[in-house]
């Protein structure tokens, strides 16, 4: 019998893991029921840090459900942090990450089971819809993946979620190979290749709670994941260096010109001009540079992805 692991992040969803839990049993019961493919489940919640009582609430669903395995963190280390511990400490066959809050229906879980039964090694969940998206949020993310796009050497999907499916293989790439410190696994398991698939799906609104994710962490991400994927920016100095010559002799010309009309102010106030535009250019690439140097500075002291505080119903339980 083949292995299901359901890896899921947690960080203060007190209010919907009860139901989550129901829910996603429930869908597990069903597909049992209905004589497919028979699979034996873990269900592997990794508690990112929470403050609430989520971690209480998870106790006690592993006392009840030998299938439910916790890994609680140290304190918060994030969203990708928290799958990427649910892929190490998983051991199924195929393994879905999918969010507590329900915005990843647990019911859509047969049908990725059917791709990957159809023979893909990575099944992709691209959002249709988001009813919790507000439309600067829409805007953004299709400008995200559109200048993604034109950047990277890899071909991503657009509005694909942290919600996703991987064969054993690709989980173990992903656990022995992609041990960066600046994540982003939705972007890791398109560019290990495989045959993958993508199925779209409308995401319901968050059944409890708020989400983590506010505009400013959204922009950290997205400048990660350019540093994961991208070295484009940091050529952008010959590009901009180019522009400055242009403008250079232009501006040279152009002063040239009024000074033989003896109008010297308009040329003043040109060079002005170009010197604050010149400037801003320079202090733009040095974020840049500082973007990617402090991503090699996180490389180098090779801290931990994350610290596992304690285990409940894992093989190596502490």
């Amino acid at each position: 019998m083949k292995k299901l692991s359901l890896i899921v992040s947690v960080y203060n969803e007190e209010a919907s893991l009860a139901h989550f839990y129901d829910v996603t049993t429930e869908v597990l019961k069903n597909m049992d029921a209905n004589g497919g493919e028979p699979y034996e489940a873990e269900l592997v919640f990794v508690n990112d840090g929470s403050k609430d009582k989520s971690l209480e609430i998870l106790s006690a669903l592993a006392d009840k459900d030998e299938r439910v395995k916790v890994i609680s963190f140290s304190r918060n280390f994030g969203h990708e942090a928290a799958m990427t511990a649910g892929i190490d400490y998983a051991t199924g066959d195929f393994l879905i990450c999918l969010d507590a809050d329900l915005q990843n229906p647990p019911e859509l879980i047969p049908k990725i089971l059917a791709e990957y039964e159809g023979g893909a090694d990575v099944v992709l969940m691209a959002r249709e819809e988001n009813k919790s998206a507000g439309f600067l949020k829409k805007v953004t993310s299709a400008m995200f993946y559109k200048l993604l796009n034109k950047l990277s050497e890899v071909e991503f999907e657009r509005n694909v979620s942290d919600f996703f499916g991987i064969s054993k293989r690709a989980a173990d790439l992903v656990r022995d190979n992609y041990r960066e410190k600046t994540r982003y696994l939705r972007g890791f398991i398109q560019q290990i290749g495989f045959k993958r698939s993508v199925i779209s799906y409308k995401a319901p609104a968050r059944y409890a709670g708020e989400s983590k994710y506010s505009i400013g962490k959204l922009f950290g991400i997205a400048m990660h994941t350019f540093d994961c994927f991208s070295v484009t920016p940091l050529k952008a100095g010959l590009a901009a260096s180019a522009l400055s010559i242009v403008l250079t002799i232009a501006s040279f010309i152009y002063y040239i010109v009024f000074w033989i009309r003896n109008d010297s102010g308009s040329g003043v106030a040109l060079l002005c001009t170009l010197l604050t535009f010149l400037f801003s250019i320079l202090f733009l690439l040095l974020g840049v540079v500082g973007q990617y140097l402090g991503n090699i500075m996180r490389e180098v002291r090779n801290r931990p992805v994350y610290i596992v505080d304690s285990t409940i119903n894992t093989e190596k339980d502490r």
